[in-house]
């Protein structure tokens, strides 16, 4: 029967070429992503050959930007941000201004009304958190205070494209742009500037209300609960539920952007304890869709403007690559940091990414940027993100230089940028005394101390862990009566409790566990436990033990068999005198 291949040929061709582009890309010593844009451009209407299905690739990227926009919210870290906030925030805003009133000056000289402008100079003025986090990876240099800074840096550049991706719709009209109705960008009303941005504002509020009120109530709950099944498949269903739901509802329900539901929903995972299973769940997935976007990105672009606009070409490099770093450089060194990280920072934001074709995209389906301007916007990033390796380890050297040099530029911040490492310092050390207070015995370690579920694989006991709930008790606080129905197994993460049995008083710490053999025999409890420290409990209830135990056979003759010896022991030991220390803890863990 004939039938349609026309989703089936696009995929297919998209990560073939992606696949062979991009690995020649690394051979030659550059970003794969270079690679990914060169295999739209090979099947796109530009080339000969080929051409793949322009509106299914669209989708595709718009899955793609969903993607990318959860994987942003889910590794945003707040903490990172405000260490070094300082120089960030000011820095990022003061660059993407600069950088945009640059490249209105050179847009009015062409010709181009003030909406192309605006959104071309934005488009510029951002670069790629990808590009950036792969530089640094490359070098070991995230953790260091300059790469600390940034990625701040980035964040804040981010965060600011997030809010010009919701704020469009509402001034396109009046720059001169059409809105087009379609699902993923509705109509915006008309009016007035003010009443049509405070209309979009409104939304996004009472959407960013919902989902960081009822977000962090429902979604952590779910993400757990689907886990507790111990199904892979089910958990990446989830995730991917999660972050599409959000995104196609935030639009068709607040008509903000699909782009802006998916960070926050990655946002409200980002509270999870298990944001980071959710991260390496989607990964695959999430890299898959990214590659397709960047595929879809190269399908636009025309090749033949690099000869038809050779001057507007380097009119555009020339802002990526030295407007930028100048003005970076510049703004650095008036918040009086140092010459290197001056260096360092403006190397980092010599070129452009993701939210650069999002945005550039946005602006040509709004009518603001001519396709032209997306030809330039995909032109700088593919030469500009060929080019930064090279930018980057200049600027890496210049760095070297100026600290080694003792410049008076570089003395002159050496104040300030000692300030900021002693900020990060005390954030590490702030970060540690939490962990720290919060942890003596992980879950992973506990489970591994009881007997019962030696024998279970690393992925059985990660999902058992999460049936686990965290109690907290004060001296004095009744943990366990005698005659109380067998409700669970307990075991101890910090301080102390005593437990009461049998005349004498035994006491049990911090690695310790009980409860377990009143909960198989299904007898009431025998003992008193009480905590006599400040001390911090994990709790296996009573259904969730039994329902792993018949979700796993394999352990049933175990517990049957540790049920067993428990029982013998302790009627061995009930009329002894002078048991050791180990003996009393085995009898006192059968309450």
């Amino acid at each position: 029967m004939p039938h349609d291949i026309s989703l089936i040929a696009t995929i297919t061709a998209g990560f073939v070429l992606a696949f062979a582009f991009g690995f020649l890309a690394h051979r030659f010593r550059l970003p794969p992503l270079v690679g990914y844009l060169l295999a739209g451009v090979a099947i796109g209407p530009f080339t000969p050959g080929f051409v793949a299905d322009g509106g299914l690739a669209g989708q595709l990227a718009e899955i793609g930007v969903i993607l990318l926009m959860f994987g942003v919210g889910l590794h945003f870290s707040v903490a990172d941000l405000m260490a070094v906030r300082r120089i960030a925030i000011p820095g990022a805003v003061g660059q993407i201004a600069l950088a945009t009133l640059v490249t209105l000056g050179l847009t009015k000289l062409w010709g181009w009304p003030l909406g192309a402008g605006l959104v071309l100079g934005l488009s510029l003025s951002v670069a790629s958190t990808v590009v950036l986090l792969k530089a640094l990876e490359g070098r070991n240099a995230v953790g260091t205070p300059n790469g600390r800074i940034a990625v701040g840096w980035l964040i804040v550049e981010d965060l600011a494209m997030v809010l010009a991706l919701v704020t469009l719709p509402a001034v396109a009209e009046l720059l001169g742009g059409k809105l087009p109705a379609t699902p993923g960008h509705p109509p915006a009303e008309s009016g007035s500037l003010l009443v049509s941005l405070g209309l979009t504002l409104v939304k996004v509020a009472a959407f960013v209300a919902l989902v960081m009120t009822i977000g962090p109530r429902v979604l952590p709950w779910l993400l757990r609960q689907v886990a507790r099944t111990g199904s892979r498949e089910l958990f990446t269903l989830s995730v991917l539920a999660i972050a599409l739901g959000v995104a196609l509802g935030s639009a068709k329900l607040f008509g903000v952007s699909f782009a802006l539901g998916a960070f926050f929903a990655g946002m409200v995972l980002n509270e999870s304890e298990l944001s980071h299973k959710a991260a390496h769940e989607t990964l695959p997935l999430q890299d898959a869709f990214a590659v397709l976007f960047f595929v879809s990105v190269g399908m636009l672009f025309d090749p033949s403007i690099l000869v038809r606009e050779p001057l507007k070409v380097a009119a555009v490099l020339g802002v990526i690559i030295l407007g930028k770093s100048l003005i970076a450089l510049l703004i650095v060194l008036v918040l009086r940091f140092p010459l290197s990280s001056a260096f360092s920072v403006s190397g980092a934001l010599a070129q452009i990414g993701e939210f650069s074709f999002i945005l550039a995209g946005l602006g040509v389906s709004y009518q603001l940027l001519p396709p032209e301007g997306l030809n330039l916007v995909l032109a700088g990033a593919i030469l500009s993100i060929t080019l930064n390796p090279v930018v980057f380890h200049a600027s890496e050297r210049l760095a070297h230089w100026a600290a080694r040099s003792g410049q008076a530029l570089e003395q002159a911040g050496a104040r300030q940028f000692a300030a900021l490492q002693e900020e990060l310092e005390r954030a590490r050390e702030l970060a540690e005394q939490a962990a720290a207070a919060h942890r003596t015995f992980t879950p992973e370690e506990l489970v591994e101390r009881f007997p019962l579920f030696a024998s279970l694989t690393p992925a059985q006991r990660e999902v058992l862990i999460l049936h686990f709930h965290p109690i907290a008790a004060e001296p004095g606080d009744r943990l366990i009566r005698v005659g109380d129905a067998a409700d669970a197994v307990y075991f101890i993460s910090s301080g102390e409790v005593e437990v009461a049995v049998g005349g004498r008083r035994i006491k049990l710490t911090g690695g310790d566990f009980f409860g377990e053999m009143a909960l198989i025999s299904g007898q009431p409890r025998s003992a008193d436990v009480t905590a006599v420290d400040y001390t911090k409990l994990l709790a296996l209830d009573r259904r969730d033990f039994r329902a792993f135990v018949r979700k796993h056979p394999e352990i049933r003759e175990e517990v049957a068999h540790l049920a067993a010896q428990r029982q013998k022991m302790n009627a061995a030991e009930a009329g002894a005198e002078g048991k050791a220390a180990s003996g009393d803890k085995d009898e006192a863990r059968g309450e």
